[in-house]
């Protein structure tokens, strides 16, 4: 199902490589950002959850005009659940040297990264640290494991724990982390359809929870990458990503396909959903490609098969996935299963993210 709120008006379009699944719905609705009693992920009234979509609901720029046909930008995608292998290679001719399986168990990953217009919203609510700050234990897989969240890999017989008051110090928006290829404006402009870059880990993750969300596993942004058992070499398959930003916004050939790509600042990111035909099987757009992706993970090597499973145990960089517009989109990292790290306070104009929810 494709789940819509926040003014839209158009219920959600499939993306190539094998679109929604077959039977799926849309549901459209206008939420209110003091919506009283909230509503869960169906637009029901109810105490089951956060508001969900907070971030489109005012309407306009970077909010419901995303992708090719317009849509709400907080348009969010069912994932059905599988097992998939996390350490895998595809040249192409199908999946090879595959260990380190997970079960992923079904959740909603949003279709677009989160773009310049929503994040708006969300410093707005933030207020310079006067307004809103995530409550303790937020932002954890209630949906699983009977409410106690995922698993923590890292240490096992225990559950993710969610948003922890003491990082609250760490939210600074620093979001002018470079001067030519920050994607932030301080008032509205042109930027608000491009993906928010230059957000630390503490800042993406407090976003999703504002949002009615939480950042993804590492397994199952990987399974929605792989297009779960299907191993894809991309996420769209083996098609070459080609040159004309098609498949994938990289190595600064955004917005001019040239033979020698010029890298010039944040012309070269382009708004969310641009590269249609790059869409995963489940109808994500740009997992590789624009801004690399925050997930919840501390990085770590793969542990052992694993079920709704994060790796929890704190080290010093939180994983990240995918690939970035420019000096680090190549096209081998477009790859799937590639593998980044960085500290979790590290604000840098290609780290971005996307918001995952309950099913």
């Amino acid at each position: 199902g494709v789940v819509v709120l926040g003014n839209a008006t158009d219920g959600g379009k499939s993306g190539a490589d094998g679109g929604r699944p077959d039977g799926t719905t849309a549901h459209v609705d206008s939420g209110s950002v003091d919506g009283g009693s909230g509503e869960d992920a169906s637009g029901d009234s109810g105490d089951s959850g956060p508001r969900q979509f907070l971030s489109c609901d005012p309407g306009g720029a970077g909010m419901t005009n995303c992708g090719a046909s317009s849509e709400s930008c907080c348009t969010s995608l069912e994932v059905p659940g599988g097992t998939y292998y996390r350490t895998y290679r595809n040249s192409g001719s199908g999946p090879t040297a595959e260990a380190d399986p997970a079960t992923v168990s079904g959740f909603r990953l949003d279709k677009y990264q989160v773009t310049v217009g929503r994040f708006r919203q969300f410093v707005t609510a933030w207020d310079g640290g006067a307004g809103y700050l995530p409550p303790a234990g937020s932002g954890r897989h209630t949906h699983l494991n009977g409410g106690l969240g995922l698993t923590n890999s890292g240490r096992p017989g225990t559950y993710e724990t969610g948003w922890s008051t003491s990082w609250n110090a760490n939210i600074d928006m620093n979001l002018a982390c470079d001067p030519h290829y920050a994607t932030w404006t301080d008032s509205a402009g042109k930027n608000e359809n491009l993906p928010i870059n230059c957000a630390n880990w503490y800042e993406a993750y407090a976003f999703c929870i504002w949002d009615g969300g939480f950042l993804a596993s590492e397994a199952e942004w990987g399974y929605a990458a792989a297009g779960g058992n299907q191993q894809r070499e991309y996420p769209w398959g083996s098609t070459d990503p080609g040159r004309a930003y098609q498949y994938a916004i990289y190595g600064c050939l955004y917005p001019y396909p040239t033979e020698y790509a010029s890298c010039n600042g944040f012309m070269n990111i382009a708004p969310v959903g641009t590269a249609t035909l790059g869409a995963g099987l489940w109808s994500q757009l740009d997992i590789e490609g624009n801004v690399m992706e925050f997930v919840l993970d501390w990085s770590a090597p793969y542990m052992s098969a694993c079920t709704d499973c994060a790796y929890l145990a704190a080290s010093s960089n939180r994983a990240i996935r995918g690939a970035d517009c420019c000096f680090y989109g190549t096209e081998s990292n477009l790859q799937a299963w590639g593998r980044n790290h960085d500290a979790p306070t590290s604000s840098e104009y290609y780290y971005g993210f996307r918001c995952a929810r309950t099913p």
